[in-house]
């Protein structure tokens, strides 16, 4: 895989940002691959809505965002209407985000598989103003902060290559999200992200529900955060994600 970004081939382009999206499409087409099948990707005609790359054997399909340096929290996204459009019918795409240096150099690149885009993620932003173009349009967010790190499936990290087996066996560890309900799915991957938060191997229940009153505020119309929390530690521990060690005390990993 080369790090180096093709930037010879926008010579033609004088916008900024088009420089970088044609040549970091052409990189992403010329040296990724799909997590689930190791087959290539291909990329989608100019323009195809929230798509940009095909796997030619899978048809998995994905959206690429691009950036000089190390994405936040919250990544910029298209319609808000579209984006939830996508989410509520299960048709959004799995995103790469790939971060590159002054050098034009690939330094970071990870993938949130599609099981991860939930409604939660979508953030509203404000209409455009009377002044603006497209006055009124709405835009959205992808808050990332939400996505555990599970759902952060890293290619490259500080220049490092990870391999093809490690890339695909972190796809697979997740899959199960992908049989269960989109309502389901929310609270799963909130669920494994306040796991996350504790940033221990072992953990109890009563830290868990230190959350309650955060996930009140994402989940208002829910009267019963703590039971709907044991609910899905008992499904992490059914599909083994989670080991129950008695006592209220869990373990990460089976």
């Amino acid at each position: 895989m080369n790090l180096l970004l093709p930037w010879t081939i926008t010579a033609a382009y004088r916008s900024p940002s088009q420089r970088v999206r044609v040549a970091t499409e052409r990189w992403v087409e010329d040296n990724l691959f799909c997590p689930s099948c190791f087959s290539d990707i291909t990329k989608t005609p100019n323009n195809t809505r929230a798509l940009d790359f095909l796997c030619s054997r899978c048809d998995l399909s994905f959206e690429l965002k691009s950036k000089k340096g190390r994405f936040g929290h919250k990544v910029v996204d298209g319609a808000y209407s579209s984006m939830m459009g996508t989410v509520t019918s299960n048709t959004q795409p799995n995103f790469f985000f790939l971060g590159y240096n002054d050098s034009h150099r690939v330094e970071n690149l990870f993938l949130v598989p599609k099981r991860f885009i939930f409604s939660k993620i979508i953030e509203k932003r404000k209409p455009l103003q009377e002044s603006a173009r497209r006055s009124g349009w709405i835009g959205c967010n992808l808050n990332l902060s939400l996505v555990p790190r599970e759902g952060r499936i890293i290619y490259i990290k500080e220049k490092q290559i990870v391999p093809r087996k490690i890339v695909n066996t972190l796809w697979n560890q997740t899959t199960f999200l992908d049989t269960v309900s989109l309502t389901s799915r929310s609270w799963l991957i909130v669920t494994m992200n306040c796991i996350d938060e504790i940033g221990k191997p072992v953990f109890t229940i009563d830290e868990v529900y230190k959350f309650a009153p955060k996930l009140q505020t994402l989940f208002p119309r829910n009267r019963n955060i703590k039971a709907k929390l044991r609910q899905q530690l008992q499904v992490l521990r059914n599909r083994e994600w989670l080991t129950f060690r008695g006592n209220g005390i869990y373990q990460r990993g089976s």
